[in-house]
């Protein structure tokens, strides 16, 4: 066992016995593309997400089910919980201020292929109109590769246009580069409307596209014979329990 995963498992030992849930929303998504890249260029995923807010900071994570049109399956899945600063005492910006919160952010990435262990800080930041905006600074402890630094936003704000509700949201990732992998830029972002609203639903059925642009996909350099800068587009349905 790595000593990361013992360390991840004391530091949420060390959370207040009285935690408690604040908030959680679950979901599932259905992707389908035909422009991937580093392997089949046409694939479903099923996605299913479970964010959380608690009584010492918050919880996102997501598995990915790929499905290859070469009939090969794979799952992907990342948990990132963060400490905040604020609801653990230990810091707390000014309410009106545009930093909200400061927290130790952290993340395991699980592939069939290697597990990967970050660790660093986040900001929440206060901006007009945004459910929430989120940047965070991580050491990556890679398995299998040399380690790096990652940086990564992330982000939901919800608009209307003719009485009808959208959300736009996403996230950023930039890695660096080492001897043994390029630096990549990850964007990859949502355009939903909430077609549940719109027919009545209590619950929100989202229809849309989900655009990424990956630069250097997984750090591996993009060559003529081997393309691994990848602009693609989704089509997307998700549905919030």
């Amino acid at each position: 066992m790595r000593i990361e995963l013992l360390a991840f498992g004391a530091l949420f030992l060390a959370t207040p016995a009285q935690a408690k849930i604040l908030w959680q929303d679950v979901s599932a998504t259905y992707l389908y593309g035909e422009n991937y890249r580093v392997g089949d260029n046409r694939r479903e995923v099923l996605t299913f997400e479970h964010a959380a807010g608690a009584s010492w900071g918050d919880s996102f994570f997501f598995l990915d089910h790929l499905r290859s049109r070469s009939g090969s399956r794979e799952n992907y899945a990342e948990w990132s919980p963060r400490l905040s600063g604020c609801k653990l005492g230990i810091y707390c910006p000014e309410e009106e201020g545009l930093i909200k919160d400061v927290l130790f952010a952290n993340t395991v990435e699980m592939s069939q292929q290697a597990t990967h262990f970050l660790h660093g800080v986040g900001v929440d930041l206060n901006l007009h109109g945004f459910n929430y905006l989120e940047l965070n600074t991580y050491r990556r402890n890679n398995d299998g590769v040399e380690d790096n630094w990652q940086l990564t936003a992330t982000w939901a704000y919800p608009f209307s246009i003719a009485e009808q509700s959208f959300l736009y949201d996403g996230f950023l990732d930039w890695f660096s580069s080492t001897e043994d992998q390029r630096a990549s830029l990850n964007w990859t972002s949502q355009l939903k409307w909430n077609a549940g609203e719109a027919i009545g639903l209590d619950n929100r059925l989202y229809l849309g596209i989900e655009y990424v642009y990956w630069r250097n996909k997984f750090g591996i350099a993009d060559t003529l014979g081997f393309p691994t800068h990848e602009s693609n587009v989704n089509l997307l349905v998700k549905f919030h329990f």
